[in-house]
């Protein structure tokens, strides 16, 4: 803007109009000028001289009130710029992120609070310091390289890499990095925004494992189902009892999946469930009798099994179960069974023990059933005994380790 003063020597010659000239007039004013104050070439205000008679302004007079009017403008300015950078100073420091100067060098010239918390160094401890303190020895060209970019005006934009902390240990960043340049545009230094990216890789790692996890799972289910209807047709007599079969063996399997639903909170994708809570969900349809008295009774250690385990022991429960309604305790009124679990000698042990069925009787056929129980036994590791005269007793004998793996 190139706004000029404005002199009036006698408010009565101006040719403004009668109201508003007397009503200078009646302030006292006979003469006055009014001076323009611009900042960064904006105009941003004017400041007045009053006097009480009519007055000629000589150019003395008219170059002072342009020199305070300048000064006024550059003080105006100056404020200006006072608040604007403490403004972005209260910015700087209040972020999360890590924000660092330093000039062409990599000597650091400033170093907010969010550097503080990444990296654990104090700004007296890094100012002055040059930047390559946190960079680890394998990735010293990386500032190399990002310093000659900045020298010629580029800009660095959501590069990820590793960074050094003050006890030593290396934390995952996403770094920003722009040039500095002074009022000549000349540059200066570079502006770094480092983010913590930790969290993100987590969560990342998180989801791919549980993205292999399930694929692996999908895939054993699918290889089961086909194993569960080709071996179940050869034993089925009748399209519905192969219709039966398949679909009671399929619903344990949907049952033991369900288990393997993992929590959006927990301490492994490989602990998807606990011993107790398997047998349950087996046994979850032969629950009550039909007077409602309870038809299983589950004692013992409890312990967590990992995902690997959950299909083999699943299918070898429900077999027992299955069994147990054909031929077992729970064919009968009032029978019931007691599963007893126990550690010892390194070795897991889960008892099946049938009570008020009728009495076994042992057979030489070798249904898909026992060769099912022979196969899921043979994954776990492990081996099933059986057949007490007394009433059908059968033992699932793991390896503890298995439970660890």
């Amino acid at each position: 803007h190139n706004a000029e003063p404005i002199l009036v020597e006698d408010i009565r010659l101006s040719g403004e109009s009668r109201q508003l000239i007397d009503t200078v007039l009646g302030e006292g004013i006979e003469a006055l000028a009014f001076i323009p104050l611009a900042s960064s070439h904006e105009l941003v205000g004017k400041f007045m001289v009053y006097y009480p008679a009519p007055h000629r302004f000589a150019d003395r007079e008219r170059e002072l009130a342009l020199t305070i009017a300048r000064q006024l403008g550059f003080a105006i300015e100056r404020k200006r710029a006072e608040t604007t950078a403490a403004r972005l100073s209260a910015l700087v420091e209040s972020s999360d992120d890590a924000i660092i100067a330093t000039d062409t060098d990599g000597i650091v010239t400033d170093w907010n609070s969010g550097a503080e918390r990444l990296y654990g160094y104090g700004r007296k401890e890094m100012i002055g310091r040059p930047l390559m303190l946190l960079i680890p020895p394998d990735r010293q060209n990386e500032e190399r390289e990002i310093l000659a970019r900045i020298r010629n005006g580029e800009h660095v934009e959501h590069f990820e890499t590793v960074r050094l902390c003050k006890d030593g240990s290396s934390i995952p960043i996403s770094l920003t990095v722009s040039p500095i340049a002074d009022a000549s545009g000349a540059i200066v230094g570079a502006s770094k925004i480092a983010r913590d990216i930790s969290e993100r890789l987590r969560a990342q790692e998180q989801r791919e494992l549980l993205l292999r996890e399930m694929d692996h799972r999908v895939k054993n289910l699918f290889a089961i189902a086909s194993s569960i209807v080709n071996l179940s047709a050869s034993a089925a007599e009748t399209p519905a009892a192969l219709a039966s079969t398949v679909s009671d063996r399929l619903g344990a399997l949907a049952r033991a999946h369900a288990l393997t639903m993992l929590p959006s909170t927990g301490p492994s994708v490989q602990v998807a469930t606990s011993l107790h809570a398997l047998i349950a969900a087996i046994l979850a349809p032969y629950r009550h009798g039909a007077d409602e008295h309870p038809r299983f009774a589950i004692s013992g250690i409890d312990m967590p099994v990992p995902s690997a385990m959950i299909t083999p022991l699943s299918l070898l429960l429900h077999e027992f179960a299955t069994n147990a309604a054909k031929h077992g305790s729970l064919s009968a009124a009032a029978g019931s069974i007691e599963i007893a679990c126990s550690n010892s000698d390194g070795k897991v042990t889960v008892q099946w023990r049938e009570v008020g069925g009728p009495s076994p009787v042992a057979t030489e056929d070798e249904g898909f059933g026992s060769r099912l129980i022979r196969a899921a036994a043979s994954e776990l590791g492990g081996f099933v005994r059986g057949w007490d005269p007394a009433g059908i007793v059968l033992e699932i004998t793991i390896d503890i380790g298995r439970f660890s793996a």
